[in-house]
């Protein structure tokens, strides 16, 4: 716990059987709740997480980033954190961070953090392609332009969140795909919750995943057309469902009987 929070980190897994226990040891102890969803991995990734001690739920096949990133919300919200980290586990990014960022949040200074790779200037040097980063600095330019906003990244992995944003953004309205991470962060601005950043080294090695070219070119798109909707919505030129305040939001489901049965094996344990 910080400040009297507790605190979940989400670990949201695909064939992540290689980097996960190098990134489970860097977590810090005051982590309460630790949770991986496994979206439909051929790998051990599973049962390695298991071992590791770690509340695994498994999807039955692979629905995509975005989704997987929901059942790991859903599952924090339900076993009680007040504050979520979502870190990926192919140790591109330092679990070390989790306690500045988690104490950001249990002191109310910000409802959202962002660990930046732009911010201290090292992305290149940490391996980031070249082509990424150009993707990345034009990308974030733009939406900054449509948003109104003066992130230095949109696009890292690395997020934490408070209960309240988790439970009051329309997230059932998002995409299942990597463009997931773009909508929930343009509803963050939407909905005026306090975006912080703080900066974070990245790694880039052959065991860490990364789209593709193909799907980085459809993923900058979507990002771009999230971006639209936005300024549309703002200038009364269109509603959509991904900014609407009574859109579905993650709450309002039930949890499947395996989340609630992993859930309750985690309460005997």
């Amino acid at each position: 716990m910080i400040n009297g929070k507790r605190i979940a980190v989400v670990l949201p897994a695909y064939n992540a059987e290689k980097t996960l226990e190098a990134t489970v040891r860097e977590l810090p102890e005051l982590v309460d709740i630790r949770i991986l969803v496994d979206d439909g991995s051929s790998d051990a990734t599973a049962a390695l997480a298991r071992n590791l001690g770690l509340l695994t739920f498994v999807h039955d096949e692979n629905y995509g980033y975005g989704r997987n990133q929901m059942t790991c919300y859903r599952m924090a919200l339900e076993a009680g954190a007040d504050h979520v980290i979502m870190v990926h586990p192919d140790y591109q990014y330092t679990p070390l961070l989790v306690t500045a960022m988690a104490s950001m949040l249990a002191y109310d200074v910000y409802d959202v953090v962002l660990g930046s790779r732009i911010l201290g200037g090292t992305a290149l040097s940490g391996g980031m392609p070249r082509y990424k980063y150009i993707a990345n600095r034009g990308l974030t330019a733009i939406q900054n332009l449509f948003l109104g906003a003066k992130l230095s990244e949109y696009h890292t992995g690395y997020r934490a969140f408070s209960r309240r944003v988790l439970e009051e953004l329309p997230l059932l309205e998002n995409a299942d795909g990597f463009v997931f991470d773009s909508q929930m962060l343009t509803q963050c601005v939407h909905f005026r919750f306090r975006i912080g950043e703080i900066s974070c080294p990245t790694k880039y090695f052959a065991e860490a995943s990364s789209i593709n070219f193909r799907r980085s070119v459809k993923y900058g798109f979507g990002v771009l057309h999230t971006s639209l909707k936005f300024f549309l919505q703002r200038r009364g030129l269109g509603r959509f469902s991904i900014f609407d305040p009574q859109g579905r939001k993650l709450p309002d489901t039930a949890l499947t009987e395996e989340m609630e049965a992993a859930l309750a094996e985690e309460a005997r344990v």
